[in-house]
């Protein structure tokens, strides 16, 4: 059975969650999560890291660029699976 982008969503707001440390509560989809999480590039790397592996998907670069939201980055996984 194929996940749905608000499940691939959702299973993102609480890797980020759990990552950073943060009561999964306080993310909303459309979150800016370098703001909410309180993060620099690196730390959005780690992330990244940690989602591509999650998920076993590769997320290059450009498709990444501009992308600041919980939901947009979701959305970019979800066409990745």
């Amino acid at each position: 059975m194929r996940r749905t982008v608000e499940q691939t969503l959702e299973e993102l707001l609480h890797l980020a969650a759990s990552h950073f440390r943060v009561p999964r509560e306080q993310l909303a989809p459309d979150d800016d999560f370098f703001e909410k999480l309180r993060i620099d590039s690196l730390q959005a790397l780690e992330l990244l890291t940690r989602l591509e592996h999650h998920f076993g998907i590769e997320l290059p670069d450009y498709e990444l660029q501009g992308v600041t939201s919980f939901r947009a980055l979701a959305e970019r996984i979800h066409a990745r699976l």
